[in-house]
């Protein structure tokens, strides 16, 4: 038995041992303040977001603000719920979707000069990107960070664009490459071939009650003396009718196709997708999807059809209509393409967003399905959402609905448009 005597000798030993290791411990615990200027920027679904940092931290309070370039679109931000801990940096932007009130979360790593961001937006996904101090180190302009954080590791990877978007990838075995990818060049203009128009047209949307417009190209050539196919392409969430033609640079991918002999002419139409869109608001909602749904749905098929079809040399049958779209316009391109068979024969869904209504939903008659000419659903390995289309894929399989099933190399991103788009247009209007 241990005597009374000892237990005080046994207590002073382990104290001993144990303060200098919790001291230890607390001495680990870094050092950082985020006070400065940083910059970043996030590829995301919206486009590249360029973040301009100005923080304050006061002990494990941080505030700040940011200002944000969304493809020259800008905006202010106030920073809520900012703090340190350890290495480790949170900041919540407010944000509204769908009239509620809901967050985008930055965490970041801090490392010397850089902050390793991660962005998560609600639900809906994430994108990473490193923010660096605006100010050469040593200044005094120089986040406080850069002068007291170990600094960073060489050959640390950089933010990971918009292959982290919507959560981690898990590929099936279907999930391969089957058709190739665009040839170099495929999207840039060219001097010496002829080219389309594209014109911003208005229309009264009796749906929605109100006055909006669209991007109609025309093929070179055009005439009225020629009825041509017409091909709807519908846009992604928080963008607008420039998507496919500036950034995917649809009208350019159609001009070269159409001079090196490989589709016919026709006719494209770029609606705004957002029902809150219209002339005297060219913002629209933003990322409130509640503008993607049903009201756009009536828009396109009571207006925009109709619009364009009282107006240009379009043929009128399903045979020659066709739809596709990109992540938010991909779902709405499946909702509306799948329940109207009679005026789609083909159906491009390109990295297709959560607004995409369930497979069985989307597919209540396979049968009937079958008797769309082409079905095409691509997405890339470095899609977060890739879950969506997976989802849609399995169902069309398992029913035997043929479709193509094309899983490249790409991410969340304007690539995974342009390409789907090269290789779609080649194989629609075929007799």
């Amino acid at each position: 038995m241990r005597s009374l005597v000892s237990i005080p000798r046994f207590l002073a030993a382990w104290t001993c041992f144990f303060i200098p290791t919790v001291f230890l411990h607390a001495q680990a615990k870094v050092n950082v303040d985020v006070t400065g200027t940083w910059k970043a920027e996030f590829d995301t679904q919206r486009g590249l977001q360029k973040y301009t940092f100005t923080l304050k931290q006061d002990g494990d309070a941080v505030s700040g603000m940011a200002s944000v370039d969304t493809n020259g679109e800008k905006r202010e931000v106030t920073f809520k719920e900012g703090k340190i801990d350890g290495d480790k940096l949170t900041l919540v932007e407010p944000l509204s979707l769908q009239g509620q009130d809901a967050r985008i979360v930055f965490t970041g790593k801090i490392a010397g000069n850089q902050i390793k961001f991660t962005r998560q937006v609600g639900d809906l996904g994430s994108s990473e990107a490193t923010a660096k101090a605006e100010a050469a180190p040593g200044s005094a302009a120089e986040p406080k960070a850069a002068q007291t954080a170990p600094p960073a590791m060489p050959g640390a990877p950089r933010g990971q664009g918009r292959g982290g978007f919507g959560g981690p990838v898990t590929l099936g075995p279907d999930d391969k490459q089957t058709v190739p990818d665009a040839p170099a060049g495929f999207n840039v203009a060219r001097d010496n071939v002829p080219h389309g128009e594209v014109k911003v047209i208005e229309y009264d949307s009796k749906s929605l009650g109100t006055r909006r417009n669209m991007r109609v190209y025309t093929p070179p050539g055009y005439t009225l003396d020629k009825k041509y196919p017409v091909l709807y392409m519908l846009h992604g969430l928080g963008n607008n009718s420039t998507e496919w033609t500036n950034r995917a640079k649809a009208p350019v991918i159609v001009d070269n196709l159409l001079a090196d002999g490989k589709i016919q002419p026709l006719v494209m139409i770029f609606p705004n997708c957002d029902a809150k869109i219209t002339v005297d608001n060219p913002q629209g909602g933003q990322r409130a999807q509640e503008g993607y749904g049903e009201p756009f749905t009536q828009d396109f098929l009571n207006d925009i059809i109709p619009f364009v079809e009282s107006h240009y040399s379009v043929l009128t049958d399903r045979d020659h209509r066709a739809i596709g779209g990109m992540s938010m316009g991909s779902g709405q391109t499946l909702n509306i393409g799948m329940s109207h068979l009679d005026l789609f024969a083909w159906i491009a869904a390109i990295a297709p967003a959560p607004n995409t209504k369930a497979p069985a939903q989307l597919v209540p008659d396979p049968e009937a399905t079958k008797k769309v000419r082409l079905i095409w659903l691509a997405v890339g390995s470095k899609d977060g959402l890739l879950r969506v289309a997976q989802g849609v894929h399995n169902y069309l399989k398992e029913k035997d609905v043929p479709h193509v099933w094309n899983v490249d190399g790409n991410a969340h991103d304007t690539a995974e448009m342009s390409n789907n788009l090269y290789n779609y247009i080649q194989r629609i209007f075929k007799e």
